[in-house]
C-alpha cells in the first residue's frame, strides 16, 4: 500500500472569511489557555503525583495537507509507576494505532483522575496550544494518524487533509468513541464538504453539551 497521501484544496470559501476565522480562533484560543492555565497546572502536578510520569504525550498524527506534528494531551494512560520519565514535561509517542487502541474499561485508565479527564475531555485541552499557533482549528475533523488515513478514507484522505485538523468536530459530538471508522469518515466528509458558519456554531454548541455530559468518551 502506498504510503502517499495526495491533498485536495479547501471546500470553497472566500479568503477573507477564512482569515477572519482563523485569526479569531486562534486568538480565543490563546485567551482560553490563559485562562485555564490554573487547571492545566493542576492536573499537570496531579498526574505526575500520581503516575510518576510525564504530565503531557504527544502522539504523531497528520495535519492540514499531509504535514506530521505531535498532538499534545494530559497523560491519562500508565501501568506501573515509572520513576524516571516524570522528570521530563512530554513523553514523544508515535501511536499509528489510534483510536482503535482506546476502549471501555482500558487497565491503562486506572487512576480516578484520568477516568474524569477523559470523560470530560480535559486531556484534550493542551491542544488550544495547537489551535493558538495555527496548527488545528477550533471545529474540522479530529487529527488521524498517517496509517489510519490510508486504512479507513483512502482516497478521501486528501478532502480531509484540505482543511485544519479541529480540537472538536461532527465525530465528537456525534458519537465520539462509539461511531466505527466508517461513520466517523463519512461525518469528517460532510463537514469539510458543508462548512458554514450555522454548521460552525451548532459544532461548537453540542461540543459543550458533549463535554459536560461525558457521552462516548473512554
Amino acid at each position: 500500500m502506498s504510503t502517499h497521501i495526495q491533498v485536495s484544496p479547501p471546500a470553497s470559501l472566500s479568503a477573507r472569511r477564512m482569515w477572519a476565522l482563523t485569526n479569531l480562533e486562534r486568538v480565543l484560543a490563546f485567551l482560553f489557555a490563559i485562562l485555564l492555565a490554573p487547571l492545566f497546572i493542576a492536573v499537570a502536578i496531579i498526574i505526575v503525583c500520581v503516575s510518576r510520569r510525564t504530565p503531557l504525550v504527544a502522539h504523531l498524527r497528520v495535519k492540514q495537507y499531509g504535514e506530521p506534528f505531535w498532538m499534545l494531551k494530559f497523560r491519562t494512560m500508565w501501568h506501573k509507576p515509572a520513576s524516571k520519565s516524570f522528570l521530563k514535561v512530554v513523553e514523544f509517542i508515535a501511536d499509528e494505532a489510534g483510536p482503535l487502541s482506546k476502549k471501555i474499561g482500558d487497565e491503562r485508565v486506572s487512576s480516578r483522575l484520568a477516568r474524569l479527564c477523559r470523560q470530560f475531555s480535559i486531556d484534550e485541552l493542551p491542544q488550544l496550544i495547537h489551535v493558538a499557533a495555527g496548527d488545528m482549528a477550533l471545529v474540522g475533523p479530529r487529527p488521524l494518524t498517517r496509517t489510519e488515513l490510508l486504512t479507513h478514507y483512502g482516497p478521501h484522505a486528501r478532502e480531509v487533509l484540505g482543511v485544519k485538523p479541529g480540537l472538536t468536530g461532527l465525530w465528537q459530538v456525534m458519537g465520539r468513541n462509539s461511531l466505527t471508522y466508517r461513520q466517523r469518515r463519512r461525518l469528517d466528509l460532510f463537514l469539510v464538504r458543508s462548512r458554514s458558519a450555522r454548521l460552525y456554531a451548532i459544532i461548537l454548541g453540542r461540543t459543550f453539551y458533549q463535554v459536560f455530559s461525558g457521552k462516548g468518551a473512554w
